[in-house]
């Protein structure tokens, strides 16, 4: 199940210049924001992880990219 409302999606579509966006593009780029944003997550784990904390960190966040 998505996690990302569709709204803040579509508007950052909007603001980027776009007078008309289809759910189906809306739909599609938080699919991607997820993932992407699911991948650094589990990388910035794994740094902290490797830290011998259990805590993630900005640092481990800047670093996965």
């Amino acid at each position: 199940m998505a996690e990302l409302p569709l709204a803040p999606v579509k508007r950052i579509i909007k603001q980027s210049g776009a007078s008309r966006v289809s759910e189906d593009a809306v739909e599609e780029l938080r699919d991607e924001l997820e993932e992407y944003a699911s991948d650094r997550a589990r990388e910035a784990k794994e740094y902290a992880q490797h830290a011998g904390r259990k805590t993630v960190q900005a640092d481990d966040v800047k670093a996965s990219q």
